[in-house]
C-alpha cells in the first residue's frame, strides 16, 4: 500500500493481510512456547510480534488523520468486533486480565506488579472515558447540532470550525487511548520473563483471532454472501 493516503478499502486490505501474518506469527509463538528455546530465540519472537503490532498502530494513526470517524466505526471490523470497541480499539485492561488467564507461574513480585499495573490502567481508562464523554457532549451542542441538521453544508455560522475542532478532539483521545494500549502491553512484557511473554503474546493472538472468527461467522449467518477469511484461524 503505497503513499500516506488511506481510505476504508485500502486499510481493510492492509488489515486482512496483517491478520494473515498474525496467524503465521501465532504458529511461531506456539512452537517457541512448547519447545526449549534459548533466550535469544525468545527475544527474536517477541520483537517480531511487537513490531507487527507497531505496524498496525502506525497505519491506524495514518487513517485516523485522514478520517477519524472511520476508526471509531471501522468497516473492516465485523459486527461483533465493533461491539467490543473502546475508543477505537480494545480496553487496555484486557491485556492485564489475559496475563492472569494465560500465565500460571507468576512470582509473588510479579503478582504485585501486575496488580499495580491493573489499578493504574483502570485509572487511565476512567480519565479517557471522561475525555470522550466531554467530546460527545459537543456533538449535541450548537453550532455542531445545526451543522449536522443541515447535512454538513456551508451556511451554519461556526459550523465548519466546530467540526474541525471535534475531529481534532477525537484524534487526540484516540492517540491517548492507543498510547495507553501500547504502554500497558510494553509494561507487561517488562514484568514477565521472555518465556512468559511468549505465552502471553500467543494468548493475545489467539483471543484476537477467535473474536475475528466468531464475528465472521455471525456476519455470514446474517448475510450468506459474506465469506470468512479462514474458517479455522486458530490452530
Amino acid at each position: 500500500m503505497a503513499g500516506d493516503h488511506y481510505n476504508a478499502d485500502s486499510f481493510k486490505a492492509f488489515f486482512e493481510a496483517w491478520l494473515l501474518r498474525q496467524r503465521n506469527y501465532l504458529d511461531d509463538l506456539l512452537s517457541t512456547a512448547h519447545g526449549t528455546p534459548q533466550n535469544r530465540d525468545l527475544q527474536v519472537s517477541i520483537s517480531r510480534i511487537l513490531s507487527h503490532y507497531e505496524d498496525y498502530y502506525e497505519k491506524k494513526s495514518r487513517i485516523a488523520q485522514t478520517d477519524i470517524f472511520l476508526v471509531f466505526t471501522p468497516p473492516w471490523f465485523t459486527t461483533y468486533e465493533k461491539t467490543l470497541l473502546w475508543i477505537g480499539g480494545f480496553r487496555p485492561g484486557l491485556i492485564v486480565r489475559l496475563v492472569n488467564q494465560s500465565i500460571d507461574d507468576l512470582s509473588d513480585e510479579q503478582v504485585v506488579r501486575i496488580r499495580r499495573l491493573k489499578d493504574d490502567t483502570k485509572v487511565e481508562e476512567r480519565l479517557l472515558n471522561n475525555d470522550l464523554a466531554k467530546i460527545q457532549e459537543k456533538v449535541a451542542a450548537p453550532p455542531l447540532l445545526e451543522f449536522f441538521r443541515h447535512g454538513g453544508h456551508d451556511g451554519v455560522i461556526g459550523g465548519e470550525a466546530a467540526m474541525e475542532s471535534l475531529k481534532a478532539a477525537f484524534q487526540s483521545v484516540l492517540a491517548s487511548a492507543d498510547l495507553l494500549r501500547r504502554d500497558t502491553a510494553l509494561k507487561v512484557t517488562q514484568i514477565l520473563t521472555p518465556a512468559q511473554t511468549v505465552r502471553f503474546l500467543a494468548a493475545v493472538a489467539q483471543l484476537h483471532l477467535r473474536v475475528r472468527a466468531l464475528g465472521l461467522q455471525e456476519d455470514a449467518k446474517r448475510d450468506p454472501t459474506c465469506v470468512a477469511l479462514d474458517k479455522d484461524p486458530v490452530r
